[in-house]
């Protein structure tokens, strides 16, 4: 059942859902964010931007640079990564959280707008993402911050790449991952769980997921976990992680196995079911009082990880 400060929105969310059944509707959703919200900056943060080499061949990557106005010493660096199904959105969509991070902790974020599959499939956003967790391993103190170790982050899609970019970093220790924070995430392909299955949840359903992975891995014969990180095997190096997910949504069962699988290699996480929440419930509904608990839920362990994590 659906939360009853979220029900306003259900018949809105499920539009949404149906819309996103369709190629052309994502095309234009992305040319949208484009050009409506691309170069937005953020009130009360320094925005920069800037545009890194592709070490896979790719075009310059678009990335987004916040700091706080004030800020003394190195600070830590976040990797953000932006929803949107791996098929839309940009960077800018997600300024709430971006602001709420750096207000909570100070700290840089490095956002990249990376590459799409409704133009690229995979593993063009992966490359991206990887790239410019590169670039800020080796560009961290030019910009301000701490080079020993670095955050990881994303919502839905991009806490699938969150979580595929961790786990590449520490099969290769290309970078030491302080903790990760992939948010409701994107990481089952198989989308065989009790919860993905028949889901219709508004936002996102089991035809919307369905599609947006076949546009993802199109083409792809062997999926590796840098493609759907629900296909890891071994958990024991992967960074401390916080997260959590709707209970309606289909990705609610991944996360969970996700989670418990960390567990079981005991790395410490932080995690939460949101009762009667769907997918993206506190980014739609963002002052309804379930997602301020989320939020809040968010908030106060990413405080305590860069706490515990960033002596």
């Amino acid at each position: 059942m659906v939360d009853k400060d979220l029900r306003g929105r259900y018949a809105a969310g499920r539009i949404i859902a149906g819309s996103f059944h369709t190629r052309w509707f994502s095309l234009l959703v992305l040319r949208f964010s484009r050009a409506v919200l691309r170069g937005k900056n953020i009130r009360g943060l320094v925005c920069r931007e800037r545009h890194i080499p592709s070490r896979n061949g790719g075009a310059p990557i678009r990335v987004r640079v916040y700091r706080p106005t004030a800020a003394v010493g190195p600070l830590p660096v976040m990797l953000y990564l932006h929803g949107g199904g791996y098929v839309h959105g940009v960077p800018e969509q997600f300024g709430s959280s971006i602001k709420d991070f750096i207000e909570t902790e100070p700290c840089i974020i490095v956002a990249p707008d990376y590459r799409k599959a409704v133009e690229s499939p995979y593993p063009a956003a992966f490359n991206d993402c990887y790239d410019t967790l590169l670039w800020i391993r080796d560009n961290a103190a030019s910009i301000g911050g701490r080079t020993d170790r670095f955050i990881v982050s994303g919502h839905s899609a991009g806490g699938g790449l969150a979580a595929a970019v961790s786990l590449k970093a520490t099969d290769t220790d290309d970078a030491k991952i302080a903790f990760q924070m992939p948010l409701y995430p994107m990481i089952d392909d198989r989308q065989n769980s009790a919860s993905a299955v028949g889901n219709d949840a508004p936002v996102w359903d089991e035809e919307a997921n369905r599609l947006a992975w076949s546009r993802y891995l199109d083409g792809v014969m062997n999926v590796t976990p840098y493609a759907a990180a629900a296909r890891c095997t071994d958990y024991t190096k992967l960074p401390p992680t916080i997260t959590y997910v709707g209970s309606i949504e289909p990705f609610r069962d991944e996360t969970k196995i996700y989670v418990e699988s960390l567990r079981r290699a005991n790395v410490p996480v932080e995690f939460e079911v949101f009762d009667g929440a769907f997918h993206g419930f506190d980014v739609m509904v963002p002052d309804a009082p379930i997602s301020k608990r989320a939020n809040q839920f968010l908030m106060e362990n990413f405080q305590k990880f860069v706490q515990r994590y960033f002596p």
